[in-house]
């Protein structure tokens, strides 16, 4: 992620981390989309010793707490591996407009693929304190609500708010740090 403003200094400390659709593009509407998320997290929390303490997955964003021994390099394998994935399941499914759009916003020096996924970069954010930790996962969880999506943040599924209040949720968190 070279072209990002945000520099990684402590690769391996927890990190507030964002990550954008191309242009706000509503890529994760159906389940089958966010399940790819979903499934490329869980392999890195197995693989890639990824760390996650909060996560939500949003129509066209997603925002994470996450450690990795390299964190640049998990975000990396994270967004190429979900990228061509989502590509796939698109075209698989003949979603013709979404695909015309990722091709037609795609920046002009990537040139090694017609689309683009993902915006540039995933703003990363060094967790510094313990407060700043909460103030995130309270961040992260409460998205939805502030969208009006859902009344309290349990009830939206594709978040770890459900795994802080003692209920399983759809991927294994950290809840200590």
């Amino acid at each position: 992620m070279g072209r990002s403003r945000y520099k990684i200094h402590e690769p391996a400390y927890p990190y507030f981390i964002t990550c954008t659709v191309l242009h706000w593009l509503p890529l994760f509407t159906r389940k089958e989309s966010v399940d790819i998320v979903i499934e490329t997290l869980r392999f890195l929390q197995k693989r890639g010793h990824l760390k996650l303490y909060a996560y939500v997955i949003l129509e066209n964003h997603l925002h994470m707490v996450a450690q990795s021994d390299d964190i640049e390099k998990s975000m990396k394998a994270f967004k190429q591996y979900t990228a061509k994935e989502l590509l796939g399941l698109l075209k698989k499914e003949n979603v013709k407009t979404i695909l015309d759009q990722f091709a037609f916003y795609k920046k002009a020096h990537h040139k090694a693929t017609s689309y683009q996924v993902w915006e540039e970069g995933y703003q990363p954010k060094l967790i510094q304190s313990d407060a700043m930790m909460i103030n995130k996962i309270n961040y992260i969880h409460n998205n939805p609500v502030k969208r009006g999506y859902v009344d309290e943040a349990i009830h939206w599924r594709y978040s770890s708010a459900r795994d802080y209040e003692g209920i399983r949720g759809l991927i294994d968190v950290e809840r200590f740090w």
